[in-house]
């Protein structure tokens, strides 16, 4: 179980907007050798560039340098009682990174503003320079897009017609329908989260050569993460498909190594994880799991990552770059898809889901599922009994049900769709009602930890004893009966007064997995932020060296090195 509310808020820090170029994946064919086609590639890439400069042009002298402060501002003519006190945002942006053969190229400029106005702010193409103290206003160029409402958070504006590829290009924001100014957040801004970026998407016209796994990676390239060397391994397998699982999800029959469409092994259990990238290693989501792997000697058959409904950057637009480049060496990625917007810290409630109102979002995210053309796990707002502001469990029921019909109409069928609940004994009496049904789910996640002293407990829980809880209730209960069990995410801390104890609870570890046999997949959740960290608290897998032995012994057991995926 997971200690109420403890971990949640953490997780999104871990996967914030990017740095000043960060790289994502709008889709695409992401297994060499799975799809064969000579059509051109229809995976976009992203890129979410932050502004070179940004000033406000104004004519009101009092307004002084605008060039370093920390706010841009735009207002109409009429300003605050001065007929003459009219401001506009400029804002310039160096686009470098753009491949020499994208092509339908895609532009959004994203300004963060601190209130809601009714107010109509349009994006116009500038001839002014962003490098100035204080440019006066002049005749603003083509107008680009418009908001009709100024929106408290990041808003948006479509400017494709002036961002054709690589280039300087500067954008001006004219306000009209409010003679009261609006302040947005500038480049020097302290939080660099909330400053302008342009966020770049496109289709390349050819196709790469297929990355084969007995070739060395490639170089570093614009519209590809940075190249991590990965441990010594044999050869990835592409996973082998087999017949359709029946409706309960039953794992296929054959021999050991072969998978069913629903990606249930036949034999043993996939073994993954979750491993955050922050702002120290310029938030490569690659580089974060490689460097794991290489500590423990062996690739994860599973990669976990937590998205929103942003639908933009890493964040949203997913699969990116990573994810991607994972997928082509063999790895699952299992997508963790929550109702929020991580950057601008809001959460959505699950009525504006089944409403229709986040359509474009969901249709957007099911297309790039769709375009990865190789099964993926989806889940939708795991532990959402952990939620209690998004509405009742009726109401999530209802929006897992809308997202996974909305995916099938837009033809996502290669999602594989994983509940993920907390597993908490203190919510057994609710999960039957947050069960969407079996048309609706194929495999069934919880998530267990040992937090020992970390929530306060004293207990000290074997493997056997974190696992079996709910996996005990989920038989009593018929809950899901016949679904593939996953730990969605699991974790133990350590024992300060014992210092082998977490070595040797991952060396127990797959034994227990043994006696629970419905578990077909376990994703550990590396992650700091899980709860505080303190001289008795970490839940880090590699906290110590000991740790990572006990953890690299555990992932060498036969049970958990299937022949297929990343294991090998």
């Amino acid at each position: 179980m997971t200690r109420h509310g403890l971990h949640r808020i953490a997780r999104f820090r871990s996967e914030p907007r990017r740095r000043a170029i960060a790289i994502g994946v709008i889709g695409g064919s992401v297994v060499a050798g799975i799809v064969a086609t000579m059509m051109p590639l229809l995976a976009s890439d992203d890129l979410s560039i932050r502004a070179a400069a940004d000033t406000t042009a104004t004519a009101v002298t009092q307004d002084g340098d605008n060039a370093a402060k920390t706010t841009l501002a735009t207002c109409a003519t009429r300003c605050d009682g001065n007929p003459r006190g009219a401001r506009e945002a400029v804002i310039e942006f160096a686009v470098t990174t753009v491949p020499a053969n994208a092509v339908n190229i895609r532009a959004t400029l994203r300004v963060h503003a601190w209130q809601q106005f009714a107010a109509t702010v349009t994006a116009h193409a500038s001839p002014l320079s962003a490098r100035e103290a204080r440019p006066p206003l002049v005749s603003a160029g083509a107008a680009l897009d418009s908001v009709n409402a100024v929106a408290k958070g990041f808003n948006e504006w479509d400017i494709s017609k002036l961002v054709t590829g690589n280039g300087t290009w500067t954008v001006s924001l004219a306000q009209g329908g409010l003679e009261s100014r609006i302040y947005w957040a500038s480049v020097e801004n302290r939080n660099p989260d909330l400053r302008p970026s342009l966020v770049i998407s496109y289709d390349l016209g050819t196709r790469p050569s297929p990355v084969t796994p007995t070739r060395p990676a490639p170089p570093p390239s614009p519209s590809t993460p940075p190249t991590t060397a990965a441990p010594t391994t044999s050869p990835t397998v592409a996973p082998t498909r087999t017949a359709t699982p029946s409706a309960g999800g039953t794992p296929p029959t054959g021999k050991c190594g072969s998978v069913s469409d629903k990606l249930v092994p036949s034999c043993g259990a996939w073994w993954g994880m979750y491993s955050p990238a922050g702002a120290s290693g310029g938030w490569d989501h690659g580089k974060a799991v490689a460097d794991v792997e290489a500590q423990v000697g062996r690739k994860f058959d599973i990669v976990h990552r937590y998205h929103d409904f942003s639908n933009v950057g890493s964040n949203g637009a997913f699969p990116d770059a990573y994810e991607v480049r994972q997928m082509r060496e063999g790895r699952l990625m299992f997508f963790a898809w929550e109702s929020r917007d991580f950057s601008a810290g809001t959460t959505l409630k699950w009525s504006d889901v089944y409403s229709g109102r986040q359509d474009s979002t969901i249709d957007a995210v099911a297309g790039r599922i769709r375009a990865a053309d190789t099964p993926v796990f989806m889940g939708f707002d795991h532990e959402p009994e952990d939620e209690p502001s998004k509405g009742s469990d009726a109401d999530f029921v209802r929006a897992w049900r809308y997202v996974h019909d909305r995916f099938v109409k837009a033809g996502a069928t290669n999602a594989v769709w994983v509940w993920t609940m907390m597993g908490w004994s203190g919510h057994y009496s609710r999960y039957a009602g947050l069960y969407p049904g079996d048309k609706y789910v194929d495999w069934v996640g919880y998530d267990p930890y040992n937090f020992h002293v970390c929530n306060g407990s004293t207990v000290w829980k074997s493997p056997s004893t974190t696992i079996g809880g709910f996996y005990k209730w989920l038989d009593e209960n018929g809950v899901g009966a016949g679904k593939p069990r996953m730990l969605a995410e699991f974790g133990t801390n350590f024992d300060s007064t014992d210092p082998g104890a977490k070595q040797r609870w991952f060396q127990d570890f797959p034994a227990a997995l043994k006696a629970h046999p419905k578990i077909k997949a376990a994703i550990y959740f590396n992650s700091p932020g899980m709860t505080t960290r303190t001289s008795t608290c970490d839940m880090t897998m590699n906290h110590d060296a000991a740790a990572v032995a006990g953890f690299a012994q555990a992932g060498r057991d036969p049970y958990l090195r299937q022949p297929t995926g990343g294991s090998r």
